[in-house]
């Protein structure tokens, strides 16, 4: 009898080389095998194979092995149930699925098929959310779909998009697929086409963060203040220092991206008039931002500073803004600027 199954990663990347698989009964481990690229497993139930592995016991000891039922003889089912099947690789989450009460043990066959396995990435793979979605998508629509990821790579946008376009064509409803082919219709200057895109992406799943992070990026580029603030507030319903799971679906998103969420609400809603809640947005995008990518951040907080008079706050983040870009364009203006607020404020309080 062979048990065996198909693993899959969550942003619809290859499965690494070495994407382990083992088989833990009452935890031990049974048998270990090696996911083939395409991600599909399989071992053999009661082979030479299926033993307890045991570092610390002599090569010739079966530790372990249960007297009743050999390795030689075969695996009762009744036994795999207190069996546990675990992935393990480098850059994912282990992850651990039960075999008890798997579909596969109903009915007589000589292979048990435990279906689909997604593995989580612990880190962020460039533009993509984490979402068990993708994998969902036929074969084909994923094999165009990584294909559209190589050349964008690489540089061949043409391409990408005609690979992007098969994989949503076969697929309609991958939101990864159209994420991506805005990405490529943004780098091609066709902004318009880009909008739908990840408008498209985000009526498919309204949890996919990265096309509303683009969507909130393009309103801000335009000035639409009132976008921005609709975009990036759905961003920031999420909590950013933890995962948010609904419905099978797990958003990931790096702080830089929560950062650059809130920096666009704080600057929408200081263009809106909205004083107190481009603050609050803005503070917490300098919390989040532990790269400091954003220096502008600091000159918003500044001017928000100023009109609330906060005179003393306004010059310390002057002050750091023009640490982070000393060659500012406008870093001598903004020099006189603060040597005038140095005077607006009490000399007692300045350090």
């Amino acid at each position: 009898m062979f048990l065996g199954g198909r693993i899959a990663t969550n942003d619809a990347t290859a499965v690494p080389n070495d994407m382990l698989v083992e088989r833990v009964c009452n935890d031990k481990v049974r048998q270990q095998v090696y996911a083939a690229p395409n991600g599909e497993f399989s071992m053999q139930l009661g082979s030479r194979t299926d033993t307890v592995i045991d570092a610390s016991a002599e090569p010739d000891s079966a530790v372990g092995l249960s007297r009743n039922h050999p390795t030689m003889m075969g695996v009762p089912r009744q036994d795999l149930r207190n069996c546990d099947l675990r992935t393990s690789a480098s850059g994912f989450r282990t992850s651990v699925v039960s075999l008890a009460g798997n579909a596969g043990f109903d009915g007589a066959m000589d292979r048990i098929d435990v279906g689909t396995v997604v593995v989580q990435r612990t880190s962020k793979v460039e533009g993509t959310t984490l979402s068990a979605a993708p994998y969902r998508a036929p074969n084909n629509a994923r094999k165009a779909y990584e294909k559209g990821m190589e050349d964008q790579k690489s540089g061949k946008l043409d391409d990408a998009r005609r690979h992007y376009e098969t994989a949503i064509k076969l697929y309609p409803k991958y939101e990864s697929a159209w994420y991506r082919l805005g990405t490529v219709f943004q780098k091609q200057k066709d902004n318009d086409a880009a909008r739908d895109a990840f408008m498209r992406a985000t009526t498919i799943n309204s949890r996919y963060m990265p096309a509303y992070l683009s969507l909130a990026s393009m309103a801000f580029d335009a000035q639409n203040w009132t976008d921005v603030v609709k975009f990036s507030a759905h961003i920031l319903e999420i909590d950013p220092l933890n995962h948010y799971t609904v419905t099978g679906y797990i958003v990931d998103l790096d702080p830089w991206n929560f950062a650059e969420a809130y920096f666009f609400n704080a600057a929408a809603n200081y263009n809106l008039g909205k004083f107190e809640d481009a603050e609050q947005s803005a503070l917490k995008a300098e919390h989040v931002d532990l790269r400091t990518q954003f220096p502008q951040l600091h000159l918003l907080l500044s001017k928000i500073y100023i009109h609330k008079k906060d005179y003393r706050n306004a010059i310390a983040q002057l002050q750091t803004y023009l640490e982070l870009v000393p060659s500012a364009p406008d870093a001598g203006e903004l020099r006189e600027q603060l040597a005038q607020l140095e005077k607006l404020s009490d000399p007692a309080t300045i350090r």
